[in-house]
């Protein structure tokens, strides 16, 4: 009898539909992720999200804030928002391009190198410590299902 009952309650519909919402399970998961990398780097004075811009732009060179924007899959206001205090601890510049005067150009700083280099070993452990944890293969799908979902271009609202 007690079978019955687990086997009910595992093929149920939810009683709260929140259960079955994409939305809320991915913003858990990645509220949880990030708060873990934030504090991971927090040694080296980044958080995650800065990290991964100083990355793009040591990997890349200097770009557009909205080139930056698309490149993380992030509004330009935001991307300019997470901007400010790199610029202000001197690790990014951002200029007026040359070409576009409404453009404005980022670019990566020695500092930025330097800060990038200091918290990479930081980053590479976390990786590795969740890559143990929730497996390598795993996080390799995880991350592969994720990218694909930016490829959709699943946009109902332009629709």
């Amino acid at each position: 009898m007690g079978g019955d009952v687990l086997e009910e309650t595992m093929t149920a519909t939810p009683t709260d539909p929140s259960d079955a919402c994409n939305n809320l399970a991915l913003r858990k998961a990645a509220r949880y992720l990030s708060a873990t990398y934030d504090k991971a780097l927090g040694s080296v004075g980044l958080r995650a999200t800065q990290f991964s811009i100083l990355q793009k732009l040591s990997a890349h060179g200097e770009m557009t804030i909205t080139s930056l924007a698309d490149m993380i899959a992030m509004d330009r206001t935001t991307m300019a928002s997470n901007l400010k205090p790199l610029a202000r601890e001197g690790l990014v510049t951002v200029e007026p391009s040359a070409a576009d005067r409404r453009a404005r150009i980022v670019a990566i700083t020695s500092d930025g190198v330097l800060r990038m280099k200091a918290a990479l070993p930081l980053w590479r452990d976390m990786q590795t410590r969740f890559e143990e944890h929730f497996g390598a293969d795993e996080a390799a799908q995880m991350r592969a299902s994720l990218e694909a979902v930016l490829l959709t271009g699943f946009t109902p609202w332009a629709e």
